[in-house]
């Protein structure tokens, strides 16, 4: 399946989007614009982006389609192609902190008066004054309770996270300015991002006593004969459902009993069993590979 797939009605169609933006949240939130329709170009300096040297096969789905070109913005000529291109730009992505910003006179004031069309989208760590401090998604995920353990999380989620609150930004920057006929400056921080993400955690859905936490025997991982099998039986359908497959009453999903019950049954079910049972009787589960120690 397509990361990004193309859809039938393109939003930012006619829209330039230039991007200053690198490793993952800038590319990312470029690579969605690009599939809502906007013309692309990006500008790398001349040690290009790390992403394209630590991980070449990510770098070159996220640049897919995007004119990448290579941009000296500490040098003069560098600056000058820099502005000549925003001359023709409706949004501006950047990835800076703002000090680095101001360094280069792209902090919003000074794009204001140089370029009052054009919007900027800036994609900095934290929000306000805390968008000089340091992080990565790691950080971001750990200020935000998503780190519960010492394994990593298995993606990046704030990178990811954040990279669509930019896309989506660039969707109000657009709207705004063609209301107002001015740019407007739209901060995007993968810190709230995170936040985000973790709201249903912070409403106690998701933590060991929340019900998709793991406190209802029908939403859990357990082990099977030859794997695991996610089971997402939650609905009290589906969870009486679970329980007739399993040979048991239908019972309280909350009871210790029944997480043992269901755990017990489903250590004797191979995968292939499971998905039969599953289409059989329109139970949601998804069987999965035994874990990797």
């Amino acid at each position: 399946m397509s990361a990004t797939p193309k859809p039938s009605f393109q939003p930012l169609g006619g829209v330039r989007v230039l991007s200053l933006a690198l490793n993952l949240p800038g590319p990312a939130a470029l690579m969605r614009c690009r599939a809502m329709g906007a013309e692309c170009l990006k500008f790398e300096p001349p040690a290009g982006d790390p992403m394209r040297h630590y991980n070449t096969a990510a770098y070159a789905a996220l640049h897919a389609g995007i004119d990448v070109r290579t941009v000296d913005l500490k040098r003069a000529d560098g600056q000058a192609a820099l502005h000549q291109a925003l001359a023709d730009t409706d949004v501006l992505l950047t990835s800076f902190r703002p000090s680095a910003l101001a360094k280069l006179g792209l902090d919003p004031a000074s794009l204001r008066q140089r370029h009052p069309q054009l919007s900027q989208v800036a994609i900095v760590g934290a929000a306000g004054a805390r968008a000089e401090e340091p992080g990565h998604d790691l950080t971001y995920l750990a200020d935000a309770g998503l780190v519960t353990g010492t394994a990593l999380p298995p993606t990046l989620y704030a990178d990811m996270g954040g990279a669509l609150l930019a896309s989506e930004a660039v969707l109000q920057a657009v709207i705004q300015a063609r209301a107002t006929g001015r740019g407007v400056h739209h901060e995007v921080a993968l810190n709230d991002a995170a936040q985000w993400l973790a709201l249903p955690r912070t409403w106690g859905l998701t933590v060991p006593t929340g019900a998709v936490g793991g406190a209802h025997a029908g939403y859990r991982v357990y082990p099977c004969a030859d794997g695991r099998v996610a089971v997402a039986a939650l609905e009290p359908h589906f969870a009486a459902r679970l329980c007739e497959a399993a040979g048991l009453p239908t019972a309280d999903m909350a009871d210790p009993a029944t997480h043992r019950a269901i755990a017990a049954w489903l250590a004797g079910q191979s995968r292939a069993a499971l998905d039969a049972l599953a289409t059989a009787r329109d139970i949601p589960l998804h069987t999965l590979a035994p874990e990797i120690a």
